[in-house]
């Protein structure tokens, strides 16, 4: 089936009985979101819950006419997840939409074959995990440990897949999608030649897909028992920042009186000044492992149709380089 066949499908039109069955098969979007958050959306994102599906039909239309053979999914729910990263801007929010499916179609020692079963020795080493508890502002804090991987085990791309399962996990969630998330990085022990796995190559990827091809608000990230290499690993990093993101950094040291004035110690586990017991994984590995079937029945729609065109690829191509104007443009969220 084509493209084009596709989002007539998925996107009909007022008063067609055929169009109009289509339209009954796709999932009925219920919202979620408590009242304060309805509230908070409102003011933060500009999502005006009388407007909502209009605006998520909005987007769907302009994915059907502009690229017709993204290959995407076009759920309320789905597309509704780029509108809240993009406060509801239709061009950004379009092009979004667009960087995250270039960016998994350009990175398949990544993106091939991925499900939580494939990195099950990541999650077993304990290299990324989610804490259990929300922070005040209701945001789930990932903790990451570089120190628990051993290069000899896997390749770094192991475990940016692990990291971005998380997130596709944490997405799920309508709170995630307003809230946004925290992130707690303990590079403790972490040598040089582990780090130097992490070259600009990998940096520039990475980056781009947590700036420009992720529907998630990172609203903060905090770095621990950074070594004295950590500045050359930042070096490294810093060129691909927006200066927002940038200033969203937080470099602690040793100090966790530090740490606790960002993220309140009652969340943390022992290990890090906390009072919530011992850091545990196994919750957070046993959910995203239960998730298989949701997640190769969530991707399964992403898959580019097989008579996309080369004209079609190299719009998504120039649509993810952005203009000076779009990065500009880009600082409002």
């Amino acid at each position: 089936m084509s493209g084009d066949s596709d989002c007539t499908r998925t996107s009909p039109s007022v008063g067609s009985p055929s169009d109009n069955e289509f339209l009954l098969d796709r999932p009925k979007y219920v919202c979620s979101l408590s009242p304060d958050l309805i509230t908070k959306a409102r003011e933060e994102l500009q999502e005006k819950p009388e407007w909502r599906l209009r605006d998520v039909q909005a987007l769907r239309d302009m994915v059907c006419k502009d690229y017709p053979s993204l290959g995407t999914c076009l759920d309320d729910a789905f597309l509704l997840r780029f509108l809240r990263a993009r406060k509801f801007d239709y061009d950004r929010a379009l092009q979004l939409l667009v960087n995250y499916h270039t960016c998994r179609r350009s990175w398949p020692e990544v993106f091939n074959n991925l499900k939580p079963s494939a990195i099950k020795p990541v999650l077993e080493s304990g290299f990324v995990t989610v804490l259990p508890r929300l922070d005040p502002e209701g945001r789930h804090v990932v903790c990451i440990r570089p120190d628990r991987w051993t290069p000899s085990n896997y390749p770094i791309t192991e475990n940016i897949r692990a990291i971005y399962l998380t997130l596709e996990k944490l997405i799920q969630s309508e709170e995630t999608q307003v809230n946004g998330i925290v992130i707690l990085a303990d590079y403790k022990g972490v040598s040089l030649s582990k780090a130097s796995h992490f070259g600009p190559f990998v940096a520039k990827k990475v980056i781009g897909i947590l700036q420009d091809g992720f529907p998630i608000r990172i609203k903060a990230v905090n770095i621990i028992n950074e070594p004295r290499i950590f500045k050359g690993i930042f070096a490294i990093i810093k060129p691909f920042l927006k200066e927002k993101i940038a200033n969203r950094f937080f470099l602690h040291g040793c100090d966790l009186n530090s740490l606790h004035q960002n993220i309140p110690p009652v969340i943390l586990p022992e290990e890090y000044g906390g009072t919530s017991g011992k850091l545990d994984i196994s919750a957070w590995n046993e959910l995203l492992l239960a998730s298989e079937e949701d997640f190769l029945h969530d991707f399964s729609q992403l898959v580019l149709p097989c008579d996309s065109s080369p004209h079609d690829m190299l719009r998504l191509i120039q649509f993810f380089v952005p203009s000076s104007k779009t990065v500009a443009h880009s600082t409002r969220t």
